[in-house]
């Protein structure tokens, strides 16, 4: 079957009458062939982008989709993600890297995970705390290049990302607040990322603070694990407070991240359809997307060869994500998991391949730029067509067991 860039089949698309139609001649002039008029080989045509015509952000998205380069795939980026948003049994991971909470992107993630968007949340631990610094009434600032040097930046407790500046008082105070979680954890408690961001985005909970990933994500239920979790300042302030604890002669609490793997893979294993939303890539991307080969290994490894029917293993095993949207600007030829495509993740039984029914949408931008034009006019979709998402399983029983 044919299809579009982002996955999307074509009904009446049939390849194979296409090359039987078109004979390739090596080594011949193509004039005498029989020339298809692009409607005939199933080619859609492009629009021109009219904004006289344009009044919301959906109709700005929808148009540039049917343009050209960058701005069709945002275009395609925002029919994938209202798909897999509408599909009642596509279990939706979002995953986070970078400077997004510093950038001040954190209203676009909890509005997804507020609307039933997103049902889990894979991110860097710095992305993490800079947002529970935010979500505490804490300030991040502008920093314009050349305003200051970095070696007076650092003398004056200013930690610079890019174009802005966090204050090293600002980890400070999230430290104190952070400690009050520490210290209200039993010292039999075996820890891990999703018992953490659990316990901490319950106290911005309870304590009514500002609007924050965290929040929203306890609020709706939704997991949020952080791989790399001692890679962040959530993760050092959890290393002083064990120096603390040994130094007034306490057990170290402690922290087991596969605990975080195996909830997450019972999680996916419970679904019918899995959907990715990935901004940069990194350890979350890499984190979220392995879970497809973990469970093919799981099958080949533990129960083949054991009598049970080969159909049922597979049933149980056999997960891939069938729609994907990553938002990242790194090509593809350095080698990085940030720009590997989803084609090259299909080799790996990460995603379903595009004619088994994969849609997925490769936005090569920064995501400060491309993620709100691509958010805001799925929003206006879902409210002009006065949609609210329903799903077909029960998102509380992810967050089990309840890590109160």
């Amino acid at each position: 079957m044919g299809e579009h860039c982002c996955g999307k089949k074509d009904k009446e698309s049939k390849t194979e009458t296409v090359i039987r139609k078109h004979e390739v001649k090596s080594g011949q002039s193509r004039y005498g062939c029989e020339w298809g008029d692009g409607y005939s080989d199933n080619f859609v045509p492009l629009e021109p982008l009219d904004l006289s015509k344009v009044k919301t952000v959906n109709d700005l998205v929808t148009a540039m989709g049917k343009t050209a380069c960058g701005g069709r795939t945002v275009g395609e980026g925002a029919d994938v993600l209202f798909t897999m948003s509408n599909d009642p049994d596509s279990f939706n991971v979002l995953t986070l890297s970078g400077i997004m909470t510093v950038a001040k992107m954190s209203p676009i993630m909890c509005e997804m995970i507020e609307r039933g968007m997103i049902h889990a949340v894979i991110s860097t631990g710095a992305l993490m705390a800079h947002g529970f610094i935010e979500g505490s009434g804490m300030k991040h600032f502008k920093y314009q290049l050349g305003q200051m040097d970095d070696k007076e930046l650092y003398y004056a407790g200013y930690d610079r990302i890019y174009d802005t500046l966090e204050l090293e008082s600002n980890m400070d105070k999230a430290e104190e607040l952070m400690k009050e979680v520490f210290n209200s954890i039993s010292d039999d408690t075996i820890l891990s990322s999703r018992i953490l961001t659990y316990k901490l985005g319950k106290f911005l909970s309870e304590k009514k603070m500002g609007r924050s990933v965290l929040r929203s994500a306890y609020e709706n239920n939704v997991p949020v694990y952080i791989p790399a979790f001692t890679d962040s300042e959530m993760g050092l302030d959890l290393g002083v407070t064990n120096r603390k604890r040994m130094l007034d002669g306490k057990q170290p609490l402690v922290f087991n991240p596969f605990f975080d793997l195996e909830h997450y893979t019972e999680v996916i294993l419970k679904q019918k359809n899995l959907g990715i939303f990935t901004i940069g890539g990194g350890v979350p991307r890499n984190w979220a997307q392995q879970v497809g080969p973990y469970c093919d290994i799981i099958n080949a490894r533990l129960f083949k060869g054991t009598g049970v029917e080969s159909k049922e293993l597979d049933k149980r095993y056999f997960k891939r994500f069938k729609y994907a949207v990553r938002i990242c600007p790194e090509p593809v030829y350095w080698g990085g998991l940030s720009g590997c495509t989803y084609s090259e993740g299909v080799s790996w039984g990460k995603f379903i391949p595009a004619d088994e029914g994969g849609m997925h949408s490769e936005v090569m931008s920064d995501a400060t730029i491309a993620w709100p034009l691509i958010a805001k006019a799925v929003f206006e979709r879902l409210d002009e067509k006065k949609i609210k998402i329903k799903k077909n399983f029960d998102q509380a029983r992810f967050m089990m067991p309840r890590p109160d």
